[in-house]
Order: C-alpha cells, then sequence, then structure tokens
C-alpha cells in the first residue's frame, strides 16, 4: 500500500484523540501533521466516522496499522468527497460558450471537457490507487473558477480562500485569483483602448475582499494564534528542511539541474578533476528526502527557489493586468502560475503538475494551439506518475487507464478542431511516441540486468529527466503563446 494511507491514518488518529493544542506537536510518527486547520478538522469530522469501521486505527501508537476495514473507509471517504469535484467539473462546463456548433453530443466541447476532467487519468491513479484527497480540493478550485468566469467575484474568493486553508499548496496560483480580482472586480470600469478607469476603483469592492481573506484566515489560524502556536503550525506547512527533491523527482528544472550535476560529477571523476574523497555520501540520486549539497553546480537555497520562481510568474501576472482577455486571460495566468511554480519551487511532489494539467483542460477546449500545449503537457506530466506504481500487478492497469485517457483526449481534441491545423507538429509527435521505448526499459528491461541492484534510482531519473524536458517545452510555449497572443478591439473594449 501507498505510504500515504498510513499519512492520514495517523491524522484521524492525532485529530481524534488529541487536544487541539497537541495537533501539530505530535510527532510519534514520521508522518506528521503538514497541512493547514481546515484539513485538520476534515481528518476530525472523518475519524468520527471512520471509528465505525475500526477504533484501532484511531490509536496513534499503532504506527503502520491496516486491515481491510480500514483500507475500506479510506477508499470510500475519497469517493464521496469526489462529489465535490464532480459538481465543481459540471459548473465548469456551464461556463462553455455554445459557439463551436457539434452535431453530435460527444463532439461538443463541454462534454469532452468533462470527460478529461471526470476521468483524469493523473487524478485517477494518485487517489484511487495510490490515495490522496485531491478529488474534493480541485472541486473547490474548479467552483471557484467557475464562480469567477460567472462573475460571482466575491463568492469565487471566499471558495479559494477557504481551498488555501485546506491545502497551501494552492500559494502557487494565488497571484493569478489576486491580480484577476483586483482587475476585474476592484475596478468597475475599462477606457475603450483596454486600460483601467482609475477613477472606477471601489473600496467597497476592496474591503469586501479584505474582509473575506481576513474572516476565513482568522476562523482556520485564530484559535492557533490564541495559543501562541502559529509559528509551529507555520514551520510544519513549510518544513524548508526537507530538501530541494522530493523522493520521486518531480520533473521540473530541478530535475534537469541534478542529472547535470551528476554527470558533471562522473564527468570530473574520470577525468581526475575531482576528488572522490570529498564528495558528499547523500546523493542527488539516492532518492533521499534530506538537505544536502551538489557537487559540481552551486547548491540551491529555498531563498534561490523562491527567486527563481517569483522571477518565472511575473510575466504572466503582467499579461493578465496589462492585457486584460476575461476568464480566458484568467486561467492562462493561473496555468502560467502553477507551472511556473511547478518547474521552480521548493520540495515540489511530482502530484503538483496535475494542478496545472486541470485547469489548462479548461482552455484546450477553445483553441487548437492551447489543446496541442495541453496534449503534451497531459502526457507527459501523466507518465511521470507512472513511478508512484511500481508493484508488478499495477504495471498494465497504469498502463491501460493512460492508454485510454491519452487515446480519447488526442482523439476527441483532433475531432473538434479538425478543420485547423495539425494539433503537434512532427518532432513534438516524435518526443511522445518515445515514452513508449522508455517505459518498456525503465518497466521491463532494466529490471532483468545486474544494474538493478547498483544504479536502482536509475529508472527514476530517465523518466524524470525525459518528462521534465516535454513539460518545459510545455510552458516555454505556453508562456510565448500568452506574450505574443494580440487581443481583439472587441475585447478590450469589454
Amino acid at each position: 500500500y501507498s505510504t500515504d494511507f498510513e499519512v492520514h491514518r495517523n491524522w484521524l488518529a492525532i485529530t481524534h484523540n488529541l487536544p487541539l493544542s497537541q495537533w501539530y506537536y505530535e510527532a510519534t510518527s514520521e508522518w506528521t501533521l503538514d497541512y493547514p486547520p481546515f484539513f485538520a478538522w476534515f481528518e476530525y469530522a472523518l475519524s468520527h466516522v471512520a471509528k465505525y469501521f475500526d477504533p484501532q486505527m484511531l490509536v496513534i501508537e499503532n504506527l503502520n496499522y491496516t486491515s481491510h476495514a480500514t483500507i475500506l473507509f479510506q477508499r470510500l471517504s475519497v469517493i464521496f468527497t469526489d462529489i465535490l469535484f464532480i459538481y465543481g467539473v459540471h459548473e465548469c462546463c456551464r461556463c462553455i460558450n455554445g459557439k463551436r456548433a457539434a452535431k453530435d453530443i460527444l463532439e461538443k466541447p463541454a462534454f469532452i471537457l468533462a470527460v478529461l476532467l471526470l476521468w483524469n487519468f493523473g487524478l485517477l491513479i494518485v487517489d484511487h490507487i495510490h490515495f490522496q484527497y485531491n478529488g474534493f480540493l480541485f472541486g473547490l478550485m474548479l467552483l471557484s473558477v467557475a464562480r469567477l468566469c460567472q462573475k460571482r467575484y466575491l463568492e469565487g474568493a471566499l471558495l479559494f480562500a477557504v481551498l488555501l486553508h485546506f491545502k497551501h499548496i494552492y500559494l502557487y496560483v494565488a497571484p493569478a485569483y489576486g491580480i484577476y480580482l483586483l482587475r476585474s472586480y476592484c475596478f468597475t470600469a475599462n477606457n475603450a483602448d483596454g486600460s483601467l478607469k482609475w477613477r472606477s476603483f471601489s473600496f467597497l469592492h476592496v474591503t469586501l475582499l479584505g474582509l473575506i481573506v481576513c474572516l476565513v484566515s482568522a476562523l482556520s489560524l485564530g484559535p492557533f494564534l490564541v495559543l501562541g502556536q502559529l509559528p509551529q503550525v507555520i514551520s510544519r506547512l513549510f518544513p524548508f528542511k526537507r530538501g530541494l527533491c522530493h523522493a520521486y523527482w518531480a520533473p521540473n528544472f530541478w530535475a534537469l539541474y541534478n542529472a547535470m550535476d551528476k554527470a558533471l560529477t562522473i564527468l570530473g571523476l574520470k577525468c581526475n578533476f575531482l576528488d572522490h574523497t570529498k564528495i558528499p555520501k547523500a546523493s542527488m540520486t539516492g532518492g533521499l528526502v534530506q538537505e544536502f549539497q551538489h557537487t559540481v553546480l552551486p547548491s540551491v537555497t529555498p531563498l534561490a527557489t523562491l527567486i527563481c520562481t517569483f522571477l518565472a510568474i511575473l510575466p504572466s501576472v503582467f499579461c493578465l493586468w496589462f492585457k486584460p482577455q476575461g476568464p480566458r486571460g484568467f486561467l492562462q495566468c493561473l496555468v502560467l502560475c502553477a507551472l511556473s511554480s511547478f518547474m521552480f519551487g521548493w520540495h515540489v511532489h511530482e502530484k503538483a503538475i496535475l494542478l496545472a494539467i486541470l485547469p489548462l483542460s479548461l482552455l484546450s477546449i477553445q483553441r487548437a494551439k492551447d489543446a496541442g500545449i495541453y496534449l503534451i503537457l497531459t502526457t507527459t506530466g501523466h507518465f511521470s506518475l507512472f513511478p508512484l506504481l511500481f508493484t508488478p500487478p499495477e504495471l498494465p492497469l497504469k498502463i491501460l487507464l493512460m492508454l485510454l485517457f491519452t487515446v480519447y483526449s488526442f482523439s476527441s481534441l483532433k475531432s473538434l478542431f479538425r478543420r485547423e491545423k495539425p494539433l503537434l507538429n512532427w518532432l513534438e509527435t516524435i518526443y511522445l511516441i518515445q515514452l513508449v521505448p522508455l517505459e518498456i526499459f525503465c518497466e521491463i528491461i532494466f529490471p532483468l540486468t545486474p544494474w538493478k541492484w547498483h544504479f536502482p534510482f536509475v529508472p527514476l531519473l530517465l523518466t524524470s529527466v525525459y518528462c521534465a524536458l516535454g513539460i518545459t517545452y510545455a510552458w516555454l510555449k505556453l508562456y510565448v503563446s500568452v506574450l505574443t497572443e494580440r487581443i481583439p478591439v472587441r475585447q478590450k473594449a469589454e
């Protein structure tokens, strides 16, 4: 079973047995509570149902406890909370305009979007096979996006504020929400050229947004502020000592950086430029989650990743402010913020790629250019999740599920934009096809070689580095598309 079963079992036990003042101090298990307070209360609520399945799962000292009843409860809880995700998808589909005609309901943009979201391969394996509670959180995000598209700004702001206090990873896309709400809600009118009418600035609207943020934050963090435990909560939410990369390398810029450092180290040793006695024992390619130093390239600090992330996000935020395109511009900025944070963030999990893939689904049905970027990002990003399912029985399952989703994605979007040029060029197609021999080597050939015992990290390294190339390409291509896009005069006036 995935370690996340034990993570959430432990959180159920902590919130069920201990007073609030001890939630963020309990450390019997290595899987300490490191999510915001709203998620802790969510676990607390679940624990009162869990006790009817198996009370032993709620004993803190029962480390690595498992039973059929425990697994059943955890699986059912994920399925039940996915109701919110389904509702969020429904609301997003309502926002899709009907300008693109389709004779068959299966070719309608709203239907294609519903399938791309509800049957998303990555979300399916992460939540329902690997086990996590991402579905209802993405449901909250999609619902907030839908409310902003419907110009129900306060509802959208409230939903996103609540979401942040469920899982702080959504801070990655907070700049898109902040700038869009300021541009579209706090300024009530534009000039004919699309520039702001500064006299239309509404202090009332700013005050209402501020009240929402403050009230939600007070409800979430207030009790810990009163107890004098806010620094402890923050230290749990942002554990910088966990290291630059997660145990499963996220396919981002730092995967390429680490691979380059490793290659330069090997080259330096062979050419006698480096002394092997001075090389750190904790190798980047050992799958370790801890702080350590690079050998050749400069070591990366949390501050360096923060600066890189800020600089990567900045152009998308400027475009949202100076080149407003309504909800479409907001979605572009949201995806770019998610991708930029994924590319340069500290200790990024490979599952964070879903934060970009799901909202990009909404753009993929609107323009052929975005559909092509979506196909590259979703295929590469989903493939990078394969190492999460590493047991032999899971191999045919993950291949079949991804194949079904990928075939539908390509066929449906190709049908939707059949009157336009091909969604992918020949180089992009070749890159994606090469994922097949990469999978064969990593899953079938490599385990049969003696290298398996000496270099067990090689398959993960190859997967992360190859997928990092595709994700980096998709990020750059989307950025170029956004920066060079011209705004129609009518859209400026709006």
